[in-house]
């Protein structure tokens, strides 16, 4: 419906991606059909991004946790922070969502008038604890809040950036506060949504066994004989589990993990770019710079001072 960053303009998915952040802010995509353009890929973003899904079904790997994805799945997505989406028997089914990305700080200020909501917000966005993903009880509330500062929104896009951010914010403050009161719906007297069942399946119960393992152990030499031998499998069927469970090869799943924290210490550090490729697991310096540049589109050095 309604498009504030063109997603044709991005060359290819990289790991790292939305970096017109430093240009603005806050992003905004509504009722974006994805149904033929779809792309399966681990990746991060700058910002903090929420997802909301009008239509389609599939999965989606947040950290290591295997999360079902529905109409009104709600997923709230930490900045650096890896996922992936599955939708499935696609184009036969359509997939189609809402999007948010954002510097968690500017909408944080915003909300500074409403200390409640604020710290709702603060919970989603720094509580290691809190959930990333739920069931919106009112999609369609939230469709004609969309449908309401849609227009807005437009009109402040001709009158210039700040009154585009004003009205940004102002739709984001009364998304918060939906997103609030289907959390105190679900749960009485809680100030979080309620997390959904991850999927009861044997083989995503491996597959989170494996991110588990992966997440441990990322920062050394990888030897999938460790790996198979921690979940008590064969090599090969370890392999072929993860790839059935999670959409990808255990390589591209770790070289997603190795590139997004070295993005985190890029940002966050004052270690060295050979210092933070060693810390990662990937100690062969030029090697490094060639798959950072690979997945993020710049080298280490640019992205650190981006």
């Amino acid at each position: 419906m309604l498009l504030y960053y063109d997603e044709q303009m991005v060359p290819e998915m990289k790991l790292m991606n939305y970096m017109n952040l430093n240009i603005h802010p806050v992003q905004f995509s509504f009722f974006k059909d994805r149904t033929h353009e779809f792309e399966e890929i681990f990746h991060a973003h700058q910002g903090m991004e929420l997802l909301v899904v009008h239509e389609g079904h599939g999965l989606a790997v947040i950290d290591q946790q295997l999360v079902e994805l529905a109409p009104g799945s709600v997923f709230i997505f930490r900045p650096f922070q890896l996922h992936r989406l599955r939708v499935y028997n696609l184009p036969q089914d359509r997939y189609v969502r809402s999007m948010f990305v954002l510097e968690p700080a500017v909408l944080e200020a915003a909300l500074s008038p409403h200390p409640s909501l604020r710290e709702f917000f603060r919970k989603l966005w720094k509580d290691p604890l809190a959930p990333q993903s739920f069931r919106c009880s009112s999609l369609t509330a939230l469709a004609s809040m969309y449908r309401l500062y849609a227009p807005r929104i437009e009109a402040g896009a001709e009158r210039g950036t700040e009154r585009l951010l004003e009205e940004q914010l102002l739709f984001l403050t009364a998304f918060m506060h939906q997103l609030r009161a289907d959390a105190e719906q679900e749960q009485p007297g809680s100030q979080l949504p309620a997390l959904p069942q991850a999927l009861p399946n044997k083989n995503s119960s491996t597959a989170e066994r494996m991110l588990a393992w992966i997440e441990e152990h990322y920062r050394e030499p990888f030897k999938l004989s460790e790996l198979a031998q921690a979940v008590h499998l064969t090599p090969n069927h370890v392999s072929a589990a993860f790839r059935q469970a999670i959409g990808s090869s255990i390589t591209e799943y770790l070289t997603a993990r190795r590139i997004r924290q070295a993005c985190w210490l890029l940002r966050t550090t004052d270690m060295s770019v050979q210092e933070i490729g060693e810390s990662v697991g990937l100690g062969n310096f030029s090697y490094f710079c060639q798959l950072f540049k690979k997945h993020v589109g710049l080298t280490p050095y640019k992205f650190k001072f981006l």
